[in-house]
């Protein structure tokens, strides 16, 4: 997705540029046409007449000549200075659009590198996350075994317990009953002394 969106850019950069060119041309060659037709339309040519009978046409031909040469020649000499500064322009506008995209790259470069290493991070995070997880489900499992075996062992105990107290209560019983034996016999022995 990177390296298309970075094409995308370069792409779009150029036909911007390519765009750019073709309105500066567009512009250029409507400024000349409509310079060339000002100069044409502003352009007068003087004709100095005399009243001699013999006319030299050779010598006012060639300074009409000379007058449309000196014309055409200062109308390019300022259309290739006007066409030059805006070259020139044009040029620095892009080199500016260069330096624009390569800072442009290198700031995306950057970003990238900021983004793999967070990427690495949140996966280190990520299984240090899962570590845990199975930590604490290792953990809940060995605490339900021992509370398992806890209860069990309680239930023994109780058991146990409930034994022991049934077992006391019969001896108790048979204690007693053994001291009531005893009491009869003590009195049937103090009846026999007596007798």
């Amino acid at each position: 997705v990177d390296a298309a969106y970075m094409n995308k850019v370069e792409l779009q950069a150029k036909v911007d540029a390519l765009t750019d060119e073709i309105n500066f041309t567009r512009a250029l060659y409507d400024a000349e046409l409509s310079q060339m037709q000002t100069h044409v339309s502003d352009t007068s040519v003087v004709l100095s007449m005399d009243n001699n009978r013999n006319l030299d046409l050779d010598s006012i031909i060639a300074e009409v000549k000379a007058q449309y040469e000196e014309i055409a020649q200062r109308s390019r000499a300022e259309a290739e200075s006007w066409y030059q500064s805006k070259y020139e322009e044009l040029q620095l506008t892009a080199g500016r659009h260069g330096d624009d995209l390569r800072n442009t790259k290198q700031e995306i470069s950057e970003i990238n590198r900021m983004i793999q290493r967070l990427r690495s991070e949140i996966d280190h995070v990520k299984k240090q996350c899962a570590n845990l997880q199975s930590a604490i489900a290792d953990a809940e499992q060995r605490g339900e075994m021992a509370l398992k075996d806890a209860k069990n062992k309680l239930a023994d105990l109780e058991d146990a317990l409930q034994k022991a107290k049934q077992d006391m209560a019969r001896l108790l019983k048979e204690y007693q009953e053994l001291m009531n034996v005893k009491l009869a016999l003590d009195v049937e022995i103090a009846t026999y002394r007596k007798l």
